[in-house]
């Protein structure tokens, strides 16, 4: 019936500024609320990532090389990227809610259709089409989040949404493994696409209407234009979205590539075996709540450089040649990285002034195109020199990560 999706936008479009009503612990709204952002946060980084324990078998299937294969993720990635500065805008006229249910419900259909792509360059094309619909959620998802919860309490919010992205990147990892294992990898594409759909459905069905969102009719080019520019203007800023540029770079390129390593002797993973691998993405999880947990107590740049300074060490440690601690270097890193994203994404709502979404929007454009373009140019230091190269790689990404955070950490000291 479309009288609930009515009331929803009716409800967003009369918001009143300076009326602030926000969603508390504890509260049947705000339990409602958290369940539907884990679950966007759950289909959107499933459907993304669910090609990933893919490349190996793209790689041979299709006679293409492992740079070539990992496209079938950074178009995606490198489209979404372009997307979200469209969602921010379009979203300040449409709607925070609309706008998500119409992207994940779009990308679950693509993924759909991917299963059913006759050739390598139409399955591009899907995978990229599929990208830029899926650029409604995450930086509108995280406005949403800023303007709705309670300020007090938005680090652990934010870790709960980020946990749902990590659930989701695992489950999208794991079950494609498993099912191309056993059913190859057109019906394992079909499967996850079924359950993407499943999870917008309960998205639609939960989520509260926004409270606090006032709609802005029609499009003003030059609002967007200044709302951008003046976060850029902001000192602090610039600096975390580097961040995002450069840390989701240097993981992006150890998950693309680690399966390479791993289906090839001495190792010989099977995809079950290589997407039980993933199951590691539960320590993404627990360290995205925890890490929002203890930057509200003791602050969140003391956590962000120890994040950091994790996904770092885990990185060097799959330089071992023993897959214990290969697969312990992929948890390390992974824990490190939820932490030091659930507080990065946190900290651009509290330095942001204002349009809160194109603050996110110009977060998750730097998150996106790291993942892009340092996923892709990660294949060519492999190609070049193996597994070493690729760890060198991000190590260097991941130190200017570091710098970075100092930086934003001094200059927001200075600015309050």
């Amino acid at each position: 019936m479309p009288k609930p999706a009515y009331a929803a936008k009716r409800s967003e479009e009369t918001a009143i500024p300076g009326q602030r009503s926000y969603l508390t612990r504890g509260t049947g709204a705000y339990r409602r609320a958290s369940l539907a952002l884990f679950l966007s946060g759950f289909s959107t980084f499933s459907l993304l990532y669910c090609v990933q324990p893919l490349l190996p078998i793209f790689s041979q299937e299709f006679s293409v090389s492992p740079a070539e294969s990992s496209l079938s993720l950074s178009l995606s990635t490198g489209f979404l990227a372009l997307a979200i500065l469209c969602a921010a805008a379009v979203s300040e006229g449409l709607g925070r809610r609309s706008l998500m249910s119409i992207s994940l419900l779009g990308a679950a259909l693509l993924t759909i259709a991917t299963a059913f792509a006759p050739n390598w360059h139409l399955l591009l094309v899907i995978r990229a089409l599929q990208g830029f619909v899926l650029g409604g959620v995450p930086a509108v998802a995280m406005a949403y989040l800023a303007e709705e919860i309670d300020p007090r309490g938005l680090g652990a919010s934010m870790g709960l949404y980020v946990g749902g992205t990590a659930f989701g990147g695992m489950s999208g990892r794991v079950l494609t493994g498993i099912f191309a294992e056993y059913l190859e990898w057109r019906p394992a594409l079909f499967l996850i696409g079924a359950i993407g759909l499943a999870a917008a459905l309960g998205f639609i069905a939960l989520l509260p209407p926004s409270k606090n969102f006032v709609r802005r009719p029609g499009f003003d080019p030059s609002f967007h234009a200044r709302a951008w520019f003046g976060h850029l203007a902001n000192p602090a800023l610039p600096f975390i979205f580097a961040i995002a540029f450069l840390a989701m770079g240097s993981f992006v390129t150890i998950y693309n590539y680690a399966g390479f390593r791993l289906v090839a002797p001495p190792y010989s993973l099977n995809q079950t075996e290589l997407g039980l691998i993933f199951t590691v993405y539960l320590f993404g999880i627990g360290a995205a709540s925890i890490g929002g947990l203890i930057g509200d107590r003791i602050g969140h740049f003391s956590v962000l450089l120890f994040g950091l300074a994790l996904t770092a060490a885990g990185s060097a440690l799959t330089l071992s040649a023993a897959l214990p601690s290969i697969i312990l270097g992929i948890i390390v890193l992974t824990a490190g990285f939820f932490m030091s994203h659930s507080i990065a994404s946190g900290l651009v709502g509290r330095l942001a002034h204002g349009t809160k979404g194109h603050a996110s929007s110009l977060y998750m454009l730097a998150y996106y195109v790291g993942s892009s373009l340092m996923g892709s140019a990660g294949g060519w230091f492999f190609a070049i020199d193996g597994w070493p190269a690729v760890v060198a790689f991000t190590l260097v990404l991941l130190t200017l990560a570091f710098i970075s955070a100092c930086a934003a950490q001094r200059l927001a000291r200075k600015k309050t």
